[in-house]
């Protein structure tokens, strides 16, 4: 069985494949959520990310699909304490930025769609530079202390702001960060190496990187002439006109060649092996999609490989 991995300095304990949510009642519906959902769990998944703006851009969707979906999962299943649900607050139309006040009522809101007493990991899904961190770590904090959530974490934030925030929450004795989630993969490297990776580093945090497989495109069915029906195919597609891109596709065949193993196996196992990570986001849309990012979770390259992986990203 795939070990679990600690969350930071938390007590939850995660599989090194967070399953993320962003298509439920988007691009899959309640059925073929449920299938994956299930499929993620009968392997060995406990770590399932979403958040309340999940899927307000799809036309119809006014936000909250997503985690609606996920509770409804979780009551049928009867599962709840099998699950690490992970979800955001800021993003929805309806709950826009980290005022005490809005953090309080969106995460009633979670709650509420989710079907549960409690949030495991509640992160500010985008900074508030507007609002001190002190309200933000102060507000987060009031939801730990009343049981509503387990840890609080931070995504698309400042390297500035994160320390600030960690520095804070240490010196008041609040609840202090213990995760973030950052845009990082293999074609997409300077969104989190460098200042955020270090502040992360020193302040203990676990990274759970979004966009693990760049919309797509590091499952390698991009290739120049191929024509994908995917609702994220532009924003992928891009990365062919790029030098790296094309690098890190002839890196990616090599090395999964040698292991018998999908492409989007491969650039999985090269993010989790990465300083501070700890489980790389990844969604699937249909049962199909999962085993490639399940077998990531068990998939060991080598030193070599991942050498090899990592000079084929360099910008």
């Amino acid at each position: 069985m795939t070990s679990l991995r600690r969350l930071g300095s938390s007590d939850l304990h995660v599989f090194p494949l967070a399953l993320g949510g962003n298509v439920f009642g988007w691009s899959a519906d309640e059925a073929q959520s449920f299938a994956v959902l299930d499929a993620y769990a009968a392997a060995g998944g406990n770590f399932v990310d979403t958040a309340d703006a999940y899927s307000q851009w799809a036309e119809g969707n006014e936000g909250g699909e997503s985690e609606t979906v996920i509770g409804r999962w979780l009551a049928s299943r009867g599962n709840r304490s099998d699950v690490l649900v992970a979800t955001k607050v800021g993003a929805h139309a309806r709950y826009k930025g980290l005022g005490a006040a809005n953090i309080k009522a969106a995460a009633e809101e979670s709650l509420r769609r989710l079907g549960t007493d409690h949030i495991d990991l509640y992160y500010t899904h985008y900074d508030d530079e507007s609002v001190p961190v002190e309200e933000i770590v102060t507000a987060l904090d009031q939801l730990v202390k009343d049981g509503k959530v387990r840890a609080v974490a931070a995504s698309n934030i400042s390297p500035e702001r994160l320390r600030a925030s960690l520095d804070f929450a240490e010196a008041e004795g609040l609840a202090r960060y213990v995760a973030l989630q950052p845009h990082y993969n293999l074609v997409s490297r300077a969104t989190y190496e460098g200042a955020l990776l270090d502040t992360a580093e020193r302040g203990g945090l676990a990274a759970v990187p979004y966009y693990g497989l760049a919309s797509g495109f590091l499952t390698g069915k991009y290739r120049p002439g191929a024509t994908v029906a995917s609702v994220r195919a532009g924003g992928a597609g891009r990365h062919l006109e790029t030098e790296r891109g094309q690098k890190v596709l002839a890196a990616l065949d090599t090395v999964a060649a040698a292991h018998d193993a999908e492409l989007a196996s491969v650039a999985l196992a090269w993010l989790a092996s990465r300083p501070t990570v700890v489980a790389p986001i990844a969604s699937a849309r249909t049962v199909e999609q999962l085993p490639a990012l399940i077998a990531a979770a068990d998939l060991k390259l080598t030193d070599t490989e991942l050498a090899a992986l990592t000079e084929a990203s360099e910008a």
